[in-house]
């Protein structure tokens, strides 16, 4: 099967990054997207992060997903058309992620307000770095242990913390938000055509695929989000769906208006 062009680049570029990976220490704190506020976020996170994968089967699974349904948009769209696509789709999954982390950690810092904790030490216990800061037992030892000591947390506020820490720390790497932009133009433009997951091989006509795999990503999102009271699943859910929802957006606008079918070779 020959690849369309811009696929066939960023499949090289998603692979390079992956490699890279391996012979760069530092490359997740450069080029995965960390919290906005963040001692680790730079700008440039919001456009890498999407050439970024956790593993083997997370790269496997994206790059699949690229090859089986980029191609086919591509064609009819034209390089430059798919290119701006599958990237606003990629910029509105991080944007949408960011949000409903900023609303994560907000809500616990908004729960943390009877203690009186200051901005700047909220700030320093939302950026150590934990592993550099246990002792052989398992303690918090140094600034931050200070800083827990001053305010008095109970356990109850301490493991709120926690959430907000993991929020805060974690940082959001994958192309699945891109990926899942372009589902929904796939299912925008064939409707009719059957689907199937690799795992469940029951082939599910587009226009009802897509609703049903967003349906399953928004109930795990608020299930796994520490505002409804969650754990986390380690999947960016809300980055899926931000990505699915630039997707409708775009593929709305192009439906309405006459360059809709037009390539912007």
């Amino acid at each position: 099967m020959q690849l369309s062009p811009v696929v066939k680049q960023l499949l090289i570029i998603n692979v390079i990054f992956f490699v890279g990976c391996f012979t760069l220490p530092h490359a997740t704190d450069w080029f995965a997207l960390h919290y906005y506020d963040s001692d680790q976020f730079h700008t440039w996170q919001f456009f890498t992060y999407m050439f970024m994968h956790g593993g083997f089967m997370h790269i496997f699974f994206n790059m699949f997903a690229l090859v089986s349904f980029g191609g086919l948009l591509e064609h009819f769209w034209g390089s430059s058309k798919f290119l701006f696509f599958y990237i606003s789709c990629g910029l509105g999954a991080a944007l949408i992620h960011m949000g409903v982390s900023f609303l994560t950690v907000h809500d616990v810092l908004n729960q943390l307000a009877a203690t009186s904790i200051s901005a700047e030490d909220a700030h320093l216990l939302l950026n150590v770095n934990y592993s550099n800061t246990l002792n052989a037992e398992g303690q918090i030892i140094g600034s931050a242990n200070d800083i827990l000591n001053k305010y008095h947390f109970t356990q109850e506020q301490f493991n709120l913390l926690s959430r907000a820490i993991a929020e805060y720390q974690t940082p959001t790497v994958g192309a699945s938000g891109a990926i899942y932009g372009l589902l929904v133009a796939f299912a925008f433009m064939f409707p009719q055509a059957e689907l199937s997951l690799l795992f469940i091989p029951i082939p599910i006509k587009a226009k009802y695929f897509v609703p049903i795999l967003l349906a399953i990503d928004l109930i795990a999102g608020f299930q796994g989000t520490s505002i409804f009271g969650g754990t986390s699943t380690g999947v960016a859910h809300f980055a899926h769906l931000g990505g699915a929802l630039t997707g409708f957006i775009i593929m709305w606008m192009w439906r309405n208006q006459k360059y809709n079918h037009n390539r912007w070779n």
